[in-house]
């Protein structure tokens, strides 16, 4: 037989099965062939390569040094051809349906108007996006991404770092001239402090003042909210004072309709935003992977 008939990879797939399955017979039928017929080839290919590969007994097969060091080889190279392969077809156009799961404030002001860009420059590619700050299991949600903000508990997800956004104590203007303003975080106790009604990794307020004083209080009032946008129209109204995200009140802060309250005694802490998906990276369908690049590219931008 010529060499250039011989199918190099087809022989180092059928060589790595056998030295995983331990036999021509047990290989036999993940190949799709006879054990003799694998027999017969494993021979061509030593005989080819002028090296005994396998011990052959009644038992088993052993690798001989020589087997060993090709078989070292071959696992190399068939992982370099599958990976080509997945980067041919990734590369191929998006096509599919993406399930997004996002927190409610980061879908309203920063996912969804970017939405149509996106669909404009994946035309193949369908959304099904659910707005929800409750805690989501991706695979028993059947989503293919989810957007949250704040510590990540630990799992076996992949992640992609989205941006980052400060957090500041705020309240309308409204509400300030009748309730008064807070001079220290202990007077927050005297006030309607807007709480979320779901359990968060961190339900306390932390303060710190200039000389490293720290306070950390919990909301209470008449009001709690299933969501931070929900939080955030509440304190448009006036009916107290939130703890939320700077990307998510930058507008409203900007335009005079929320003003910062206890700024001297703000932390300086930061909200991570995060993509969450099953991964590695490497084996994430195009469709995913498109949109991942798309958010870590836009939203950062977006972010005040």
């Amino acid at each position: 037989m010529s060499r250039q008939n011989i199918n190099r990879a087809f022989e180092m797939e059928v060589f790595v099965t056998v030295v995983a399955t331990e036999g021509f017979t047990a290989a036999a039928e993940p190949l799709g062939m006879t054990a003799s017929a694998i027999s017969k080839l494993i021979s061509r290919l030593e005989m080819r390569l002028g090296a005994k590969l396998l011990h052959r007994t009644t038992r088993k097969l052993q690798l001989t040094p020589e087997g060993s060091a090709f078989h070292d080889r071959c696992l190399r190279i068939l992982d370099d051809i599958g990976c080509a392969e997945h980067e041919v077809a990734q590369a191929q156009a998006p096509r599919g349906r993406i399930r997004v799961n996002s927190q409610v404030a980061l879908g309203v002001h920063y996912l969804l108007p970017l939405l149509p860009e996106f669909l404009q420059r994946y035309p193949d590619v369908q959304l099904d996006v659910v707005l929800s700050d409750t805690v989501v299991d991706l695979l028993d949600d059947r989503s293919d991404v989810a957007i949250r903000t704040g510590p990540l508990p630990d799992s076996c997800l992949s992640q992609r770092h989205l941006g980052a956004s400060g957090v500041a104590v705020v309240a309308s203007p409204e509400y300030l001239q009748h309730a008064g303003l807070p001079i220290h975080p202990d007077d927050l106790r005297r006030h309607q402090c807007l709480g979320l009604s779901y359990a968060r990794h961190i339900d306390a307020w932390p303060f710190t003042d200039r000389h490293g004083e720290r306070v950390a209080i919990s909301p209470s009032g008449q009001l709690r909210l299933g969501d931070g946008e929900s939080l955030r129209k509440m304190a448009l109204a006036g009916l107290g004072v939130a703890r939320l995200a700077r990307y998510h009140v930058a507008a409203d802060l900007a335009a005079g309709r929320l003003v910062c309250v206890l700024q001297d005694w703000n932390p300086g802490d930061i909200e991570d935003i995060h993509a969450l998906f099953v991964g590695p990276g490497r084996h994430v369908p195009a469709r995913v992977r498109v949109l991942l690049d798309f958010l870590a590219e836009r939203v950062a931008k977006e972010l005040p």
